[in-house]
C-alpha cells in the first residue's frame, strides 16, 4: 500500500511495446522538455559526431530485441523528440566513458536475500520519476524504477516470477558498443530465471558498463553481475557486500573511478559489516571522511543526487519491498510480490 506522499509516482501501463513507450513518454515529457533537452550532456548525445555509432545500436537493436525498439519508438514519439536523439540518450552509458548515473548497492545472502539500492541521477530529475508497472500484451509483467526519457531496467525492478535487480553505472572505457547496455537491462526484465538473465548480460556484452546484483523468490543465490566492453563476470556473492560505481571483479584496468565512487565504496564496505546497522541506515549515511552515500548536495562532482531507495527481501516464497522517495520518510509503497 501507498504509505505517504511522495515525489515518486506509480505509472501503470498496458498493451504493445509502442504502446508501453508511448505511456513512458506522456509520463516523462514535462521534466524532459523543462530540464533534459536544455542540459550538456543532451547536447553531447545528440551531436552529429555520434550519428554513426547511434545507428548501428539502433539497427542491432531492431535485429536482435525488436519489441524493446519498439518501446523507444513509442517514447519518442509521446515525447514529441526525434527517435535518433532518444536513443542515443538511452545509449548515454555507450557512447560516453562517464555519464551522471551513480548508485550505491548493499548485498546479503542469507536465507532471506537482501538487495538495498540507492538511485542516484541528475539533479533535475527529483520529483519526476516514476514506477512503472508494466503489463507487456507479450512478456514479462515487471515494475521498475524510471527516469523521464529512459528505459526501464537500467536501475531497480522486479517482475512476476520474483527476479529482482538493482543496477548500478560502471565507468568502463575503449568501448566500441554494438548493443546498448540498458537495452540488455531491459531484457533482463524478460528473465524467467537467474540463469536466463545471466545469459542475457554475458552472451554478447559490446556495451559501456553495468554491474546488476540479481536475486529471484526460490533460487538461494545472489549473483553479482558486471558487464560491459565485451566481457561479463559472475560473482556468487557470499557474504555482506556492498557496490557502487566502479569494476570490482571484471577485468577493466582503464576504468574510470570517481572520487564519490571511490569513498562510497570504501564507507559502505565498513558500515555493510557492522551488525548493529540495518541497510536503510547506511543508505541514509552521511558520514565518514570522503563523500557521503546518500547525495544531496546539489553540488555533488558527479551531478548525482540519490532520487530514491529500495529494500528487496527474497525468500524461498516471495519478494517483500519498500520505496523510499524522501531522505527521513517512512516507504513510498510497500508490498509482497507485485503491486503496492
Amino acid at each position: 500500500m501507498s504509505i505517504d506522499t511522495n515525489p515518486i509516482d506509480w505509472l501503470k501501463a498496458a498493451g504493445s511495446p509502442f504502446e508501453i513507450g508511448q505511456a513512458l513518454g506522456v509520463q516523462g515529457r514535462d521534466a524532459v522538455h523543462q530540464h533534459l533537452v536544455h542540459s550538456q550532456i543532451w547536447a553531447t548525445l545528440t551531436d552529429d559526431r555520434h550519428v554513426a555509432t547511434v545507428d548501428r545500436l539502433m539497427a542491432n537493436t531492431a535485429q536482435r530485441f525488436p519489441a524493446i525498439r519498439e518501446e523507444l519508438n513509442g517514447m519518442a514519439a509521446a515525447l514529441d523528440l526525434p527517435e535518433r536523439n532518444v536513443f542515443a540518450w538511452n545509449c548515454r552509458g555507450d557512447i560516453l566513458a562517464s555519464v551522471p548515473d551513480g548508485c550505491t548497492t548493499l548485498q546479503r545472502p542469507a536465507a532471506q536475500i537482501s538487495i538495498a539500492h540507492n538511485e542516484d541521477g541528475l539533479p533535475f530529475f527529483r520529483g519526476s520519476c516514476f514506477i512503472l508497472d508494466a503489463a507487456p500484451d507479450a512478456g514479462m509483467n515487471f515494475r521498475s524504477f524510471c527516469y523521464p526519457g529512459s528505459l526501464p531496467g537500467h536501475t531497480f525492478g522486479w517482475n512476476d516470477v520474483g527476479l529482482c535487480k538493482a543496477v548500478n553505472n560502471l565507468r568502463l572505457t575503449g568501448c566500441v558498443p554494438e548493443i546498448p547496455r540498458m537495452v540488455l537491462g531491459r531484457a533482463v526484465l524478460n528473465s524467467e530465471t537467474l540463469d536466463d538473465a545471466v545469459t542475457v548480460l554475458s552472451d554478447d556484452p559490446r556495451c559501456g558498463g553495468f554491474h546488476m546484483s540479481l536475486a529471484q523468490v526460490g533460487d538461494p543465490r545472489l549473483l553479482s553481475i558486471e558487464y560491459g566492453v565485451g566481457q561479463a563476470s559472475v560473482r556468487h556473492i557470499t557474504q555482506p557486500s556492498a557496490h557502487a560505481n566502479h569494476a570490482l571483479h571484471l577485468s577493466a584496468p582503464d576504468q574510470n573511478i570517481t572520487r564519490s565512487s571511490h569513498d562510497r565504496q570504501i564507507r559502505a564496505d565498513v558500515l555493510v559489516m557492522q551488525p548493529d546497522l540495518i541497510d536503510l541506515d547506511i543508505l541514509r549515511d552521511e558520514g565518514g571522511a570522503g563523500l557521503p552515500i546518500r547525495r544531496d548536495d546539489p553540488a555533488d562532482p558527479d551531478h548525482e543526487n540519490t532520487l530514491g531507495t529500495c529494500i528487496f527481501s527474497v525468500s524461498n516464497s516471495e519478494i517483500e519491498w519498500r520505496i523510499y522517495g524522501e531522505k527521513n520518510a517512512g516507504p513510498a509503497y510497500q508490498s509482497r510480490n507485485g503491486q503496492p
